[in-house]
C-alpha cells in the first residue's frame, strides 16, 4: 500500500524541483523526506529520481508516475471537501501573483465583494506556486502569468504589458518616453528578486556593458517602489505599477511583456450564473491595465 504522505512528498520535488524546497514545503527535514522517497520507490519497485550533485531529474518511470501521484492526491482532497461539514457552496480559493501590484488587487477584490456573494480567500504565491497549488486542488482558480506554453490548465487571458524602468519623479530623466541603459549606466539599482523577467534584466544590462551598482535587493514591491520615490535607486518593473513619487518609462530595446490571467484546474471553471462564476466576472472587468506612456 503506498501511503499518502510518500506521494505528497513525491509531488512536492516535483512542484519545487529539489529535495531541500520540498523538505521545506512539507515541513520536514530533508533526510525524513529523503528516507520517504526511497520508502515509495521500494514500493514501486523502480527508481523515481536521478539524484547527482548538480541535477535532480525524473527517470522514465517518476515521469509516468507524476500523472498517477496527482490523481491519488486530488481524490484525497476531494475526498476531504466532500465530507466538510456545512460546506459554503459559493466559496472561492483565489492563487494570486506575488508580482500583481497591490492597487490593482485591492481594486479587483472590491469589485468581487460587491458583485458575487462568494466566500474568498485569496492564496499569495509565484506563478510555479501557483501552478502547483491549482493541480493539487488546493485552490479553485489563479490570477497568475498565462500564455506560457508549459500550463496544464485552462487559461483565459485578461492583459498584456510590457516591463518599464522606474525612476524617482526627481530623475533628471523622468520627464523621458523611454530611456536608453546606457542612461543609467552610473545610477544605483534596486533589484526585485521574485521579477518574472529579472534574468533577461540583467541580460539586457550586461550585454551594453552596464554593471551598475545594487543598493537593495527585494521581494517587497511597495516597498522597492517607496525606496526609488525617496532617490535610492531605480529598478524594471511592469508597467502597471504607480506610486506617488515615481515615474515610468520604456526601456529602450526591452520589448518583453508578460501576460496576466485566470487560470483553472480542467474541471473548476464555473458558468456565469454561480456566485464564484459572478465574481470571477468582477475580476475580469477590473483587470485592464493602467493607460501605459
Amino acid at each position: 500500500m503506498i501511503e499518502r504522505y510518500l506521494v505528497r512528498y513525491f509531488l512536492a520535488i516535483v512542484d519545487h524541483g529539489s529535495f531541500s524546497a520540498a523538505a521545506q514545503h512539507c515541513r520536514v527535514t530533508q533526510p525524513t523526506l529523503s528516507v520517504g522517497i526511497g520508502k515509495l520507490e521500494t514500493a514501486l519497485g523502480v527508481t523515481l529520481f536521478e539524484r547527482s550533485n548538480r541535477h535532480l531529474r525524473l527517470t522514465a518511470a517518476g515521469t509516468r508516475f507524476v500523472e498517477h501521484a496527482r490523481r491519488i492526491e486530488n481524490a484525497f482532497h476531494l475526498a476531504q471537501r466532500a465530507v466538510q461539514s456545512d460546506p459554503d457552496p459559493g466559496a472561492i480559493r483565489l492563487g494570486v501573483l506575488n508580482s500583481l501590484p497591490g492597487l490593482d488587487l485591492a481594486r479587483m477584490t472590491e469589485a468581487a465583494l460587491r458583485h458575487g456573494p462568494a466566500t474568498f480567500e485569496l492564496v499569495p504565491g509565484t506563478a510555479r506556486e501557483l501552478q502547483a497549488k491549482l493541480t493539487q486542488r488546493r485552490i479553485d482558480v489563479a490570477l497568475t502569468l498565462t500564455a506560457t506554453g508549459t500550463s496544464s490548465t485552462l487559461e483565459r487571458p485578461l492583459r498584456t504589458e510590457r516591463f518599464g524602468l522606474f525612476l524617482p519623479a526627481t530623475h533628471p530623466l523622468a520627464d523621458r518616453d523611454e530611456i536608453a541603459a546606457e542612461a543609467v549606466a552610473h545610477d544605483v539599482m534596486i533589484v526585485r528578486r521574485h521579477c518574472e523577467s529579472l534574468a533577461a534584466v540583467s541580460r539586457h544590462f550586461t550585454d551594453r556593458d552596464v554593471r551598475p551598482h545594487f543598493a537593495l535587493r527585494s521581494t517587497n514591491d511597495e516597498r522597492v517602489l517607496q525606496m526609488i520615490a525617496a532617490g535610492l535607486g531605480i529598478t524594471v518593473m511592469p508597467m502597471s505599477f504607480q506610486a506617488p513619487g515615481v515615474c515610468s518609462a520604456r526601456l529602450r530595446g526591452f520589448d518583453l511583456q508578460r501576460t496576466i490571467g485566470l487560470a483553472f484546474a480542467p474541471e473548476a471553471e464555473w458558468v456565469e450564473q454561480t456566485p464564484q462564476g459572478i465574481v470571477l466576472a468582477a475580476i475580469e472587468t477590473f483587470a485592464s491595465p493602467h493607460a501605459e506612456r
